[in-house]
C-alpha cells in the first residue's frame, strides 16, 4: 500500500509538459540553477527523493520551486528541501509572501512534512538584499536561518568579457602554469558517458588524498543522464602526453549559467599543472559556447579559495539557508538530529588532509 509521506501528491502536476514549462521559466531567470531544473529531481529520485512542485502568482510574476521530499531513516516525518529555490520572476517581499502561503496550503495535502528548507541564490547585502531586506522578509514570514546544504560562498566569473580580457584576469603565475601544462604536452578533451568511470577514478584518487567526500560512480552517471541529453552537461579531461587522464571537471549548465560542481586531479596532474590548463579551458570554452557566467562553486578551504581566486571573477557570499517549520516539534527534533550528525562528521574529518592549490576541487 502506498504511504502518502513517501508518495506525496505534488501541489501541481509534475510531468513532461509541466517540467518543460518550468525548465523554460528557470532558464530565463537571472538566477537559473541546474538544481531547480527538473533533471535534478530526476537524478535524485534514485536516492529516495520525490518531487513536489510549488508555484504561486505574485504582483511581480510567478514564484515557485521544485522541492525534494525525503523521510530520513528512523524519523516519522518528511524533510522538504528546495535547492537554490525559490525562483521568482521578480524578487521582492510580496513574492516570498505568496510562496510561503502556497507552501503552507500545499503542505496540508502532503502527509507529515516537518519543514521546508530553501537557499535562494541571493547575494548577501546585494541588490536583492539591500540593507538585509530579503533576510528581514524571511524573518517576518516565519522563516528562520538554517544549516547550509549548498556552498554559501562561491566565486563567479562574468563571461561577458572577450577572451583576451578573461586571460588577462588570471594571475601571472596562473598564466605561467597554464602555459607550462601546454608545453608539457597536456591537452584538454571533452568526453562523454563512456568516460564516467575514468572521471570517478580521478575523484576517488582525489578523495583518498584529501579526505574530501565523493559520490558513487552511479550517482555521477544519474546526473549525467539527467542533463547531458539536453546539452546541459559536459565532461572535460586534461590528458597527459600518453593520453592518461590527469584532471577532470564535470560542468552543468542552466540557461547561460555554467557551474563546475565536481572535479578532481591525480598526483601526476598536480605536478604537470594539468588542473590549471583544464580550468582555463573550461572557462574559455564555456564563453565560446554562449555562457554568460561561470560559477566555480564553493570555497571550502583556504587552498581552494586561493586556487580559484587566481582565475579572476568575484567572490560572492549568499544569504544562506532558511527553514519554514510546518510541524514545529518535528522540525526541532530533525534539527537536533542534524546537529548531532554534523558534529560527528566534523570530528571524523578533523584530521583529514587539506588540499593545496585546489587539489581537492580540480
Amino acid at each position: 500500500m502506498s504511504d502518502p509521506a513517501r508518495d506525496p501528491a505534488p501541489e501541481r502536476p509534475v510531468g513532461a509538459g509541466a517540467d518543460s514549462t518550468w525548465d523554460a521559466f528557470v532558464e530565463a531567470n537571472p538566477r537559473a540553477s541546474y538544481l531547480q531544473l527538473s533533471g535534478w529531481a530526476s537524478a535524485k529520485a534514485a536516492n529516495g527523493w520525490r518531487p513536489w512542485a510549488i508555484e504561486a502568482e505574485a504582483p511581480g510574476g510567478t514564484v515557485g520551486a521544485r522541492i525534494l521530499l525525503r523521510r530520513p531513516a528512523g524519523l516519522p516525518w518528511t524533510f522538504a528541501y528546495a535547492p537554490r529555490g525559490p525562483l521568482a520572476a521578480r524578487w521582492e517581499a510580496a513574492s516570498l509572501s505568496a510562496f510561503s502561503e502556497q507552501v503552507r496550503m500545499g503542505a496540508a495535502k502532503v502527509a507529515r512534512i516537518s519543514h521546508l528548507r530553501v537557499d535562494p541564490e541571493i547575494e548577501l547585502d546585494g541588490p536583492d538584499d539591500a540593507d538585509g531586506s530579503t533576510r528581514q522578509a524571511f524573518w517576518a514570514l516565519g522563516w528562520r536561518p538554517a544549516p547550509e546544504v549548498q556552498p554559501g560562498v562561491t566565486r563567479v566569473i562574468d563571461l561577458g568579457a572577450d577572451e583576451s580580457a578573461l586571460w588577462g584576469a588570471l594571475r601571472g603565475k596562473w598564466r605561467q602554469y597554464v602555459n607550462r601544462a601546454r608545453a608539457g604536452g597536456i591537452r584538454v578533451e571533452e568526453r562523454g558517458a563512456a568516460d564516467l568511470a575514468a572521471f570517478h577514478a580521478i575523484m576517488a584518487e582525489t578523495s583518498s588524498r584529501t579526505g574530501t567526500p565523493i559520490r558513487t560512480e552511479g550517482s555521477y552517471r544519474q546526473i549525467w543522464d539527467a542533463f547531458a541529453p539536453a546539452g546541459r552537461a559536459r565532461l572535460l579531461f586534461a590528458l597527459g602526453p600518453d593520453g592518461t587522464p590527469e584532471a577532470a571537471l564535470f560542468l552543468v549548465r542552466a540557461g547561460s549559467r555554467v557551474v563546475e560542481p565536481y572535479g578532481g586531479m591525480t598526483r601526476a596532474g598536480a605536478t604537470s599543472r594539468a588542473n590549471y590548463l583544464l580550468k582555463w579551458e573550461a572557462i574559455r570554452s564555456s564563453r565560446e559556447a554562449g555562457g554568460t557566467s561561470y560559477d566555480m562553486w564553493g570555497l571550502v578551504n583556504p587552498g581552494i579559495r586561493q586556487f580559484k581566486e587566481g582565475f579572476g571573477g568575484r567572490e560572492i557570499r549568499l544569504i544562506g539557508a532558511f527553514d519554514l517549520d510546518l510541524r514545529p516539534a518535528a522540525a526541532r527534533l530533525y534539527r537536533l538530529a542534524e546537529r548531532y550528525r554534523g558534529s560527528r562528521r566534523s570530528t571524523a574529518g578533523a584530521t583529514a588532509a587539506q588540499p593545496a592549490d585546489g587539489a581537492g576541487s580540480e
